[in-house]
């Protein structure tokens, strides 16, 4: 049976193999040699090591195919849909969805659409609870600037927010990077928060709800009507990509 990891995972799983199987290779050793009852010992190590490799799992994703389409850039419970007066990456009016991720979901983060990465930007900073109002603002996170292709309105937003208990971000992608949609982008290590903005268009439309679950490039969270998808063009997109780049965005 193929179990898909993380590469980013492969030094904490290591690291949990090596004192984690060292502390229930001596409870078994104890069992064998001392009294069946060690054998109660090993347990929650193996559990502790069995939810690690868990943790770090990757599996396929079938991404959705079609036009004016923006898919989830993480697994998880989706906690707000707003529309935001003004963003300072888009320079204008953007729709936001926020995902919350638990220990027990998949934590690799997927770009949301094709396109290609403008910069990142990385801001330390707490690691208040990740459903917490102002997480967002307060704790450590990675901004994923990205010009938008197929007729899409830009720049997109993807933001990856580290949480009470994760301690690192991981970002795979930089400047001048093409993406796909549904590739692979990053990783969040250990609870987390991941947040998409795209500029408020007419036209443009959320399809989940406060409470959902989705999965990292395979739901769909926001569409363009046909319409709008006509009158969102190249114009449009330098216009986009000229906001994001500017200083103070």
């Amino acid at each position: 049976m193929h179990f898909p990891l993380a590469r980013d995972g492969l030094r904490e799983l290591l690291i949990c193999t090596a004192l984690l199987g060292g502390g229930a290779g001596v409870s078994a050793w104890a069992a064998l040699a001392v009294s069946p009852w060690f054998w109660m010992a090993a347990v929650p190590p193996s559990a502790l090591w069995l939810f690690t490799v868990a943790f770090f799992r990757d599996p396929q994703r079938s991404v959705p195919d079609g036009p004016g389409l923006f898919v989830s850039p993480a697994d998880g419970r989706v906690t707000e849909v707003s529309r935001l007066e003004n963003h300072e990456h888009i320079g204008g009016p953007a729709l936001k969805i926020s995902m919350f991720l638990s220990i027990f979901n998949v934590h690799v983060n997927r770009t949301a659409c094709d396109g290609r990465v403008i910069r990142t930007e990385y801001q330390p900073g707490e690691f208040l609870d990740a459903r917490a109002p102002e997480c967002g603002i307060r704790n450590e996170s990675n901004t994923i600037v990205i010009e938008p292709g197929g007729g899409l309105p830009g720049p997109v937003i993807v933001r990856q927010v580290a949480g009470m208990v994760a301690r690192r971000i991981v970002c795979k992608v930089g400047a001048g990077d093409i993406l796909r949609r549904g590739q692979r982008i990053g990783l969040i290590k250990f609870g987390s928060r991941t947040d998409l903005v795209v500029p408020a268009v007419e036209g443009l439309e959320a399809i989940v709800r406060v409470g959902d679950s989705v999965k990292g490039g395979s739901s769909v969270l926001m569409r363009l009507t046909k319409a709008a998808e006509h009158g969102i063009g190249p114009r449009q997109n330098r216009e986009a990509e000229r906001l994001a780049a500017s200083p103070g965005a």
